[in-house]
């Protein structure tokens, strides 16, 4: 694996800290898997793990009346949570907090939905699913997005992008597969659109790359690592047809 150079991570933040949202997904699609859980409480106590600035979370503040804890361990990405949700009169129900997905440090069998949107790989879905199984009452329900390969032998170009941040990313039914094992059952499970590709994720990426590329005019460091970032938008709309992010949305036995 080749070695990030040293002013990647700043610089990736820089960019990805501006965006509505730091990874694929949208209004529609949190409403989606929300009706999956058809009978979850009107006013659920929320988990939201690996919120980034929460663009998710404002949601789940739209489409449910529950309180909601949003974990992340980036402290900017949370204070910028705290002002929006200052700003948007939320702080009575929507609780941004700094902290570790492993260890989130909530009470056992408190929530009734734990929300998680292209965080969970971050610790392994296996593991992911007992600590969430942990935190659930009994018959709550998590509802998760994964990156997942969608055909064999990708090109290289595309899975070096994967290689880099998942190198473990399976297809569907490992995902289903770890489900089986984990205490859960699945509800269902569904493919994300292009449009959650695009409208809140990659086109806001690409006007945020070209304005850093003016920030940083001369600077070939700089700009070289911003082609880097540019890449990933730039193989999706070539080969978005060897992967795919899927929402599955499961429920502890009760």
């Amino acid at each position: 694996m080749n070695e990030l150079p040293p002013r990647f991570q700043p610089i990736f933040f820089e960019v990805f800290e501006s965006l509505p949202r730091q990874g694929p997904g949208n209004r529609a699609s949190a409403a989606r898997a929300l009706d999956l859980c058809r009978d979850l409480p009107s006013a659920p106590a929320v988990l939201d793990l690996g919120c980034g600035t929460g663009a998710q979370t404002l949601q789940l503040a739209e489409l449910t009346s529950g309180t909601i804890i949003a974990i992340d361990s980036h402290a900017p990405s949370i204070e910028r949570l705290r002002t929006t949700v200052a700003e948007r009169g939320l702080a009575h129900r929507v609780r941004p907090v700094v902290g570790d997905m492993t260890h989130p440090n909530q009470t056992p069998n408190s929530f009734g939905l734990i929300w998680s949107e292209g965080a969970l790989y971050n610790i392994g879905i296996e593991r992911a699913l007992r600590i969430c199984h942990g935190l659930l009452r009994p018959g709550g329900y998590l509802a998760f997005t994964d990156a997942v390969w969608g055909k064999n032998d990708p090109p290289p170009e595309v899975k070096a992008i994967f290689d880099l941040d998942y190198p473990d990313m399976g297809r569907v039914p490992d995902i289903l597969a770890a489900i089986d094992k984990s205490g859960f059952s699945l509800v269902g499970h569904f493919t994300l659109p292009e449009e959650a590709w695009w409208d809140d994720f990659y086109t806001p990426m690409q006007r945020r790359i070209e304005e850093l590329r003016g920030k940083y005019a001369g600077d070939a460091e700089a700009l070289d690592v911003l082609d880097q970032i540019a890449r990933e938008p730039a193989k999706h709309r070539m080969h978005s047809d060897y992967y795919a992010y899927e929402f599955f949305v499961v429920r502890r036995s009760k």
